[in-house]
């Protein structure tokens, strides 16, 4: 190796061009110019830092790259994109489709801020998706990809800097500043930027569990997440009227005398479910006949043991939209009984007489047997909003989501006194998790438990204390 201690380094010299800002750290070694460009400033100081120290410790610097001698040891080191895609590849097989996609959306954000160079880089919505739509994406990696498509990731596997850049808290500073931004330049929302930064302290420990990093040192990082607000709106919440009439313009939405082509009677039932028995969407989609113990009337009981999120057909195993799985957070196999109440016990046999089930026993069917479009559910639900509400509660909070049908059910069983343990249960939360979410719903109760408590005293306000005595 031909080396030297011949070397200057500069000052980084800030670069604007059709207003986009690069950052170029320039030295010479043995009097030849060489020079990087990074995008962010926090990169471009720790590379000179880097070169500097190495040149203050009296280290040799190779001729032909100009690099220190360490830092060729770690530009063989394994790079960002590589590890990213090794990191994929490993949580893949038990991964769930929104977790895959998840994953995927987290690193693909994470990847521009370790960029060795942007020097012939292309545009960054091209970069997001050929990492979102293949490189991060195991089952669709090795499949035809349009031109552009491949460019951008042979130019990514030989242009992310190596993962040990992440043993530099500054590295993960702007990492974490990266993370948190939308893909047009504004602040994320907070629920998305908590998400992404788990997958990243997640990818972290993976790296030192492969001697990749010293440590992971994200949690060193003194930085500001956004507050995330894990409490529902109360403003959400429709009473037992209120869903009676959305019901009902629900089933109106029919073809008069064909209810099994229309939309809204094969949809009363599913938005029932979730109001009368907080069933989440991905939960109603797979209720199947067999679920259900249903006496003639009164109380029932739905046995749920399977889910079907939408997440995309790159996402599943199986190729289709909505990937079927255990319960949310559950073993497979596991069941989760639930109380169905005696107006939710009529409407489930309403919809057995008149409309049956699909050929695998699943109540809710698209016209053709398949399963539920979110679009179909979505459009339905805003009609029977706008018929059943006034144009200031349909401009409002009030219901907006199918899914606020569950947030009512949970806070109508908290309303009657039912223990939050049982609610817990029923609804398929911890209760450190439904205290989270219903909070404000809880607090609201209290002057109902006070009242309660005052009985149980034997209360009458206008007595004094007990004296003993004669």
């Amino acid at each position: 190796m031909d080396t030297t201690y011949d070397v200057k380094i500069w000052k980084i010299e800030t670069r604007v061009w059709k207003s986009k800002t690069s950052y170029r750290v320039v030295w010479f070694v043995a009097g030849v110019r060489f020079g990087e460009t990074f995008e962010t400033s926090a990169l471009a100081d720790s590379f000179r830092s880097d070169l500097v120290a190495a040149s203050r410790r009296g280290e040799a610097f190779e001729r032909t790259q100009g690099l220190p001698v360490s830092k060729l040891r770690e530009e063989n080191e394994m790079p960002w994109f590589d590890f990213a895609c090794k990191y994929v590849d490993m949580k893949w097989p038990r991964a769930a489709g929104k977790s895959r996609a998840g994953n995927a959306d987290a690193l693909a954000s994470v990847t521009p801020a370790l960029l060795k160079t942007t020097r012939g880089a292309p545009d960054s919505r091209t970069l997001r998706r050929a990492l979102t739509g293949w490189a991060f994406n195991t089952k669709r990696r090795d499949e035809p990809k349009p031109r552009e498509v491949e460019q951008a990731l042979k130019w990514l596997k030989t242009n992310t800097a190596p993962v040990s850049r992440l043993n530099d808290k500054a590295v993960l500073r702007e990492v974490l500043e990266v993370l948190s931004l939308k893909l047009d330049g504004k602040q994320a929302a907070a629920k998305t930027v908590n998400r992404k930064r788990a997958v990243l302290f997640n990818a972290l420990e993976y790296a030192h569990e492969l001697k990749l990093l010293t440590a992971n040192r994200l949690s060193e990082v003194k930085w500001t997440a956004p507050k995330s607000v894990r409490a529902i709106d109360k403003r959400v919440v429709i009473n037992p009227r209120q869903a009676k009439s959305l019901l009902s313009e629900v089933e109106a939405q029919r073809i008069e005398g064909q209810p099994r082509r229309s939309s809204g009677p094969m949809l009363v039932a599913f938005f029932a479910v979730m109001y009368y028995a907080a069933l989440r969407p991905e939960e109603a989609a797979m209720l199947r006949k067999s679920d259900l113990q249903l006496p003639e009337e009164g109380w029932g009981e739905l046995l749920l043991s399977e889910t079907a999120p939408i997440t995309g057909a790159a996402w599943t195993d199986s190729g289709e939209r909505r990937d079927r799985r255990q319960l949310k957070q559950r073993g497979k196999g596991e069941v989760r009984a639930v109380p169905s109440p005696p107006p939710l016990t009529a409407i489930l046999h309403t919809h057995l007489t008149t409309l049956g089930t699909a050929a695998d026993g699943r109540l809710f069917r698209n016209l053709t047997g398949g399963d539920l479009a979110e679009s179909t559910i979505g459009r339905v639900w805003d009609k029977a909003r706008k018929a059943a509400f006034s144009d200031d509660e349909y401009a409002s909070p009030l219901a907006k989501r199918p899914y606020d049908l569950r947030h009512a059910c949970v806070s109508t069983w908290l309303a009657a006194g039912v223990p939050s343990t049982q609610c817990a249960e029923w609804a398929g939360h911890s209760v450190a998790v439904l205290h989270q979410i219903y909070a404000k719903v809880i607090a609201g109760l209290e002057s109902a438990a006070h009242d309660r408590i005052e009985k149980a005293l034997d209360w009458q306000g206008d007595e004094g204390p007990t004296r003993g005595g004669a």
